[in-house]
């Protein structure tokens, strides 16, 4: 019998951390049907779709111990509180397992905690009223250091679940200085999930070194087979 083995370069024990991402507006059915064999063959933690897909996925991860994870508020998280809501409860009725939601960038840049508070809880309470998790996104590139922390804190304070670096959109993505940042400020209360660029083995284990305990990435097949990535998120 021939020996089956592992490249050097592959990693698969991180498809734990791995949230197997396809958010482009024009992915079709077959892509997000393709998205959930990839992830339940690699067992990645979940898939991340648009909130148009979370039916469809959760039916096709059935069985498979991958969760459903979708999007709210995105990519801009300029939506009113209650159209995120509206769309939180729309997303865990249709099966989502776990809500990445966008902050409100502007109330961030003002040091408006009291209105970040109030947009997130509002969230939260939905959400976990579904038992479904809140992962928290500060866009993190859009924000100094200062609004990065304040708005982490609000998260803590709001009660999500994990806070989330970027959403792939609105420039840059997720650094290592601003992981370690998130995880400084809120401890091991939640979770730090970093997004953005993250393409490679090596930039996945300094997001993991950081403080990260998720990784969103539509790169997720090439980290852990050490395989060359061509996704762009």
């Amino acid at each position: 019998m021939t020996e089956r083995t592992t490249p050097q370069d592959a990693h698969p024990e991180l498809a734990a951390f791995i949230d197997h991402t396809l958010l482009k507006p024009e992915a079709s059915r077959e892509d997000i049907l393709r998205l959930c064999r990839e992830a339940a063959e690699h067992h990645f933690k979940a898939v991340c779709v648009n909130p148009l897909w979370v039916e469809t996925a959760k039916l096709a991860l059935r069985g498979t111990g991958v969760l459903t994870c979708t999007v709210i508020g995105f990519p801009l998280g300029a939506n009113n509180t209650d159209v995120k809501v509206f769309e939180a409860r729309g997303a865990t009725m249709d099966g989502a397992d776990e809500v990445d939601m966008v902050i409100n960038i502007a109330a961030a840049r003002a040091l408006d905690k009291e209105t970040l508070v109030n947009d997130i809880s509002a969230v939260a309470e939905v959400v976990h009223g579904e038992d479904s998790l809140l992962k928290v996104i500060i866009e993190t590139s859009l924000l100094s250091d200062a609004e990065k922390v304040l708005a982490c804190q609000a998260a803590l304070e709001a009660g999500a679940d994990y806070v989330k670096t970027s959403t792939g959109f609105n420039g840059g993505g997720a650094t290592a200085q601003d992981v370690a940042l998130m995880r400084q400020t809120v401890g091991p209360q939640l979770g730090v999930k970093a997004s953005g660029g993250v393409r490679t083995v090596e930039k996945a284990l300094q997001m993991i070194d950081a403080g990260a305990t998720r990784i969103g990435t539509s790169s997720g097949i090439a980290i852990v087979t050490g395989a060359q990535s061509t996704a762009s998120y």
